[in-house]
Order: structure tokens, then sequence, then C-alpha cells
């Protein structure tokens, strides 16, 4: 059999690419022929994914409940993964391969491409909320949802890197010690002491810290400040002010991190506050979260006033935030 032209060039850039890192090509195509076909079942690991789903109790829906926060966190993997190809620039990648490591310089088509990534996933999540705010019998919710404590949404660790990926650390401090802690140049931990969410896990009538609050600083506390550290200077808009002057004033890419900021701190805590009320608020009073965490104070987006990118936001509309959902 004769090979064609196309297959013997192919074969040349193989021999090229082994050759390169010291290998046989030989060798590797000993392993090629001697591979199993790879079918759909053991690429996605599909057996193992099904097997993740473990109920606390025999509620049907509860199985809904788990599914849905799985493949919420399997959403924010996708979000943190641009955000670190946006953190590097990129990875330069040839035709035939060849991995030539990170860009040295960002370009702004990419910047936008890789915020608008990110966008669709949270517009992927916030449209299928439904299922967890109509997809569940409230009683059955009720019920299980007992079995669960302390544990809460509120300890997704991956949410809170994908904050620390966006912006500078100081815009997601709790607003009453924001002018302060800047006035001051605050450290890393100064902020990180001060960090909007921990409010959020206290008790509603002491105002101590939750067992879920420290159950999760003691897990992810280190993690969560040195991932500030690494950020400090590659966050979006860190990496938006490294560009030049002319691209910093392109449309789409001022849209995109508006639209970031309002998907991530306006339309997401909606979709949450909205379930809450359907699951917890009840005619007499309001039922607690499974964690403990404050639900009426922590989810409305007006109260946080958490905003990435102020400066790109009129006086009016940072004075109306959570009010709108759309960008002007």
């Amino acid at each position: 059999m004769q090979l064609e032209k196309a297959t013997l060039e192919k074969l040349e850039l193989l021999f090229e690419k082994y050759s390169l890192s010291g290998q046989d090509i030989n060798s590797y195509l000993d392993g090629l022929l001697i591979s199993n076909y790879l079918p759909y079942w053991d690429y996605i690991s599909v057996d193992t994914l099904l097997t993740l789903q473990k109920p606390r109790t025999d509620f049907p829906d509860e199985v809904i409940f788990i599914v849905y926060h799985q493949i919420t966190e399997l959403y924010f993997k996708l979000c943190l993964h641009e955000y670190n190809q946006i953190a590097h620039n990129g990875r330069n990648v040839l035709p035939n391969g060849q991995d030539l490591g990170w860009k040295e310089k960002l370009e702004v088509n990419f910047f936008i491409e890789r915020i608008q990534r990110i966008i669709r996933y949270f517009e992927a999540l916030t449209k299928s909320f439904e299922i967890m705010i109509n997809g569940m019998e409230k009683e059955q919710f009720l019920r299980f949802r007992m079995a669960l404590l302390p544990a809460s949404g509120f300890q997704s660790a991956q949410y809170r890197l994908i904050e620390m990926a966006s912006t500078d650390l100081i815009n997601l401090t709790d607003k009453e010690h924001r002018d302060r802690l800047k006035q001051s140049n605050a450290t890393i931990e100064e902020m990180y002491e001060h960090i909007y969410w921990k409010k959020g896990a206290t008790e509603v009538t002491t105002g101590r810290k939750t067992y879920t609050l420290l159950q999760f600083e003691q897990k992810y506390q280190t993690t969560f400040i040195e991932w500030a550290k690494y950020y400090k200077d590659k966050n979006l808009w860190q990496k938006y002010l490294s560009l030049s002057k002319e691209d910093q004033q392109n449309p789409q890419l001022i849209k995109a991190l508006k639209e970031l900021d309002l998907s991530v701190n306006v339309r997401w805590p909606l979709v949450h506050y909205k379930s809450a009320v359907r699951y917890l608020q009840q005619d007499k009073q309001d039922v607690a979260a499974t964690g403990g965490t404050n639900w009426q104070k922590y989810l409305p987006p007006r109260f946080q006033k958490r905003i990435f990118y102020p400066q790109l936001w009129s006086k009016e509309e940072i004075d109306n935030w959570g009010t709108f959902t759309e960008v002007s």
C-alpha cells in the first residue's frame, strides 16, 4: 500500500515532534497499534460520574438537589479555567500542537472572548436555576435539608475563587469597612478578615460565626489568602489596566466586563434569593438556611453593593445596584 502525501507529511511532523523530546517515534506508533479504541463512556468517565450522588435521606428530590449543585461546581471549574487563561494571556500553541507556553501580552479579542465564555457559563447556571426554584417539592426539601446540616452552598470555595480572580480584593470587603481599608492600604490578610461573605454566615440572633463558616475557614482560609495574593496583579481588572488606552476603550470589552459584573453579583444572587424565598420564607417567620446563614441580608445584591468594576458604572447605577439586571 502506498501512503498518501498528506500521511507522509504527518509522519514527518510526528518524527520531528518526538525527536525534539528525545523519544523514538516507533515506540509511540507501537503504542498506538496496541491501544484500545476510546469509547465515550470511558473518556467522560460516565460510570464514575453517576456514582457521585450520595443522598443522605430517602426523599427522591434530594437527588435533584445534589446533581444540580454538582453541575454548578463543574461550571465553576470551567470559569476558573478561563480565568487562568486570561491571567497568563493565553497559551501559544502552534498548528502542529507544539506548546510554546504562555504569551507575553494579553490580546484584547482573546480577553473579550474568554470573558464572554464565563458569562455564558453563568447564564446557563442562572437560567437552569428553575430546577431548584420549581423543580423540587417544598415539603420534601424542608425535610431532607435537616439531614444536610451544617453543609451549605455558601461553602462553595470555587465561587470565592471566581470572585477573587475577577476584581481587586478591596471590592469584596464589607462595604462598611471598605473606605477605611482603602485609606489604610490594608494588606491582603487585613482585607480578608473583612471579606463580605463572612457577615452572611453569622447567626441571625447572636451575631456569632456559624459552624458553617468556621468549617469553611478551617479548610480554605490559607488557600483563599494565597489565591488572593496570586491574583493581586492578575485579576480581570488588573489585566484590563494592563491593556493599551485604546484597547481599554473597546466598547465590546467594557460591555463584557459589565455583563460579567451583573452575572456574578446580581443575577446569580437574585435567583438564589428567589429560591430561598420559595423554600425558606413562611407566613409567620423565615426558616434559617441549612448552615444558619443570614440569607435575608446576605443574598439581595442591593444590600451588599458588591461590584467588581465600580469604575465602569455611573453613580446612579451604583446607587441602584441590584435593582437592574441588564447593561444599559
